[in-house]
């Protein structure tokens, strides 16, 4: 059994250390990484292998597969992905204001790592990576804690990113893997609270939730994306089809995938015909309300039950909802979404920025999809999670959201 808490206070440690590194040095272990990534190519699809074929004989779903997946490219993204961020500003040290009082005092505020980040995930092993890059470069130790389903992936992950750190002389201990399936290392990690000072849950709700009661620790929650598209009637019909078909089926499992397609009443009985025909090619089902359902006649559209609205569903089934206009879609928004990504796609200025101003979401689209809220898309290199809270960090989280600042004041030898 691993010993979290001892785990945590090593990698404390190495966070005093990691602290002081330039960004050459870190940059150095992100491209060290990355060589080690590619050299390791057969051995950790190999394990990645092991753990789909795991999922899959345990009858997980095909959605949380998917998640799993290194295969194909995906690995090779993860590492340029990783490249990414070795380009980007690093930004520890970094004056984010500075002045000069009329006592003389120079004050400054000054960008430093948080310190420990917790992580707890579910199915992604990819985002053991992006939790290495970002954390390595901003300058933060790390203590992760992927599910069981990932296990033999991110051992191998873990084990390419542990030999790097160490042939560049830098402390291995920021960044400590809990290797142990069992559900009591979640509630010790929420309990180390001299030594993490941050969590993040990247998982369903029920961890989201499970966190939130019983951390020690401030928690950061988000990537669950129930995610709206609102199409107005004056939206150019046939570019929102594309916009709206690479948003529900380009990656249905993950959470800036489109959930609920709110359609203006005065264009429904053209545009929803469209939109399931040309969906429903590619496997889209579909959810409506009463009027979605008529529209449809063939029953294509099946009646929508409770709880739809709030189901985000990471699978090739979309809800559709008719509104009487602008006000409609936008209640229906603040009552349903999580707080993730919202879009209306409209040729109407004042529609627009009505929508950017009244939708409070972490990202809010205009004739967009919203598969673009991810720190690789948005130019961030990597997330380490996208938060739909408010504090401190909103939307994909780099390496500016994994930092905190603080007051340096100069003087000379001044009193108050």
């Amino acid at each position: 059994m691993v010993d979290v808490d001892s785990l945590s206070r090593k990698a404390k440690r190495a966070s005093r250390e990691l602290a002081h590194s330039t960004t050459e040095e870190k940059n150095a272990v992100l491209q060290n990484i990355a060589k080690k990534l590619r050299e390791n190519k057969q051995e950790i699809l190999e394990a990645n292998q092991q753990d789909i074929n795991l999922a899959k004989e345990s009858g997980l779903s095909e959605a949380i597969i998917d998640r799993l997946s290194l295969q194909g490219d995906r690995l090779e993204r993860i590492v340029e992905d990783l490249e990414t961020v070795i380009h980007l500003d690093d930004p520890i040290g970094q004056v984010i204001d500075t002045k000069t009082l009329d006592n003389q005092l120079e004050v400054s505020k000054v960008r430093t790592p948080l310190g420990v980040i917790g992580v707890i995930y579910e199915s992604r092993p990819n985002v053991t990576i992006d939790i290495a890059g970002l954390a390595i470069k901003s300058g933060n130790a790390a203590v992760i804690r992927g599910g069981k389903e990932t296990m033999n992936s991110n051992r191998a992950l873990v084990n390419v990113v542990k030999q790097a750190l160490e042939d560049c002389h830098f402390p291995a201990d920021c960044f400590m893997f809990i290797d142990d399936p069992r559900r009591e290392c979640v509630h010790e990690l929420l309990q180390c609270y001299e030594s993490v000072d941050m969590i993040i849950p990247r998982g369903g709700a029920n961890l989201h939730q499970y966190c939130r009661e019983h951390s020690k620790i401030p928690v950061i929650t988000g990537g669950i994306g129930i995610c709206h598209i609102f199409v107005d009637e004056s939206a150019d019909l046939e570019r929102a089809i594309e916009v709206i078909h690479n948003a529900k089926t380009q990656r249905p499992s993950v959470c800036n995938a489109l959930d609920t397609l709110l359609v203006h009443r005065t264009i429904g009985e053209t545009f929803i015909p469209q939109i399931v025909e040309n969906l429903g090619k590619d496997g889209v089902t579909f959810k409506g309300d009463n009027a979605a359902v008529v529209i449809s006649k063939d029953g294509a559209i099946q009646p929508a039950g409770e709880g739809d609205w709030d189901t985000e569903w990471l699978s090739l089934v979309l809800g559709i909802k008719v509104v009487d206009g602008f006000d409609e879609a936008v209640e229906h928004i603040a009552n349903h979404s999580s707080g993730h990504s919202d879009c209306i796609l409209t040729e109407s200025q004042d529609n627009a920025e009505n929508f950017l101003k009244l939708v409070d979401s972490a990202a809010v689209y205009v004739n967009a999809s919203t598969r673009f809220t991810d720190g690789s898309q948005l130019g961030l290199g990597a997330e380490i999670a996208i938060s739909t809270q408010k504090l401190h960090a909103r939307g994909p989280m780099a390496l500016a959201e994994l930092s905190t600042y603080k007051w340096i004041i100069r003087g000379k030898y001044q009193v108050r």
